[in-house]
């Protein structure tokens, strides 16, 4: 196998692992793929986003901006599955209703939605609603927010430790460290994201990814010892957000 083909392997992996898209017939499925494929997690994320904001064009044609921003919403869920939305809504019904370690992993396998996932998934749903309809380029937005949220947990592969040792974990095959030059891969689609944004709104997306990155860093040892891969779900949405609240700033602000 080439080096090209081998990526093609890897970003099928990616592409079929976080999206409903499916992969040619001769693509190769297995751990080790899923493993190396971290590399292509951001630019599954930018993709992603171009489909939401290609629907948002496309549903502003024929509606007012809020039902575009609902329908795109609802068309991305459809195509990547809610699978982040689900990391998030285990990890707030792990960290809401666990008081140890175990406890916490115990209930976050649990694939039963319970009060706090869904005070959590209304919360960040909300949120993503309220700011993408005050941004002034929607476009724009669900570019980045999907590509650089994805960049963010991949981070956190390449830092931090998989705590969550068992075969019942959704995401299992993603448990290595991304190496050095995976994530220097990974940063690529996430810098072109940012040079779309003037530079003062970039610098501040930059400053609250870091900061969103840093809290949930120190959250997940404290509660955990590491991540697991409802936490990379979880860190996903919520830096998602953060770009779209950042976006929607008065230019004053920034």
């Amino acid at each position: 196998m080439n080096a090209l083909t081998r990526e093609l392997h890897l970003f099928f992996n990616a592409l079929t692992f976080f999206t409903r898209i499916p992969a040619p017939a001769w693509v190769k499925f297995g751990a080790d793929e899923l493993n190396h494929a971290s590399r292509y997690f951001p630019l599954v994320g930018l993709i992603v986003g171009l489909v939401a904001a290609a629907l948002y064009a496309i549903f502003a044609l024929l509606f007012p901006t809020t039902i575009a921003v609902l329908l795109s919403t609802g068309c991305i869920l459809l195509l990547t599955g809610g699978f982040h939305e689900d990391g998030l809504a285990d990890l707030c019904d792990g960290f809401g209703g666990g008081w140890t370690p175990q406890q916490t992993l115990d209930i976050m396998k649990d694939s039963r939605l319970g009060s706090y996932g869904a005070l959590g998934l209304i919360v960040v749903l909300g949120l993503k609603f309220a700011s993408l309809i005050s941004v002034s380029d929607i476009l724009i937005a669900l570019i980045a927010g999907h590509t650089l949220s994805r960049f963010v947990a991949v981070s956190l592969i390449h830092t931090d430790r998989y705590v969550q040792l068992d075969q019942l974990s959704k995401v299992r095959p993603l448990a290595s460290n991304t190496s050095r030059a995976e994530l220097l891969i990974a940063a690529i689609p996430a810098l072109a994201c940012l040079l779309m944004l003037p530079v003062y709104s970039a610098v501040a997306v930059i400053a609250a990814l870091l900061l969103i990155r840093l809290y949930l860093c120190r959250l997940f040892r404290h509660r955990l010892g590491g991540y697991t891969g409802d936490c990379l779900g979880a860190t996903q949405q919520l830096a998602e957000v953060a770009v779209y609240l950042v976006l929607c700033l008065p230019l004053g602000l920034l």
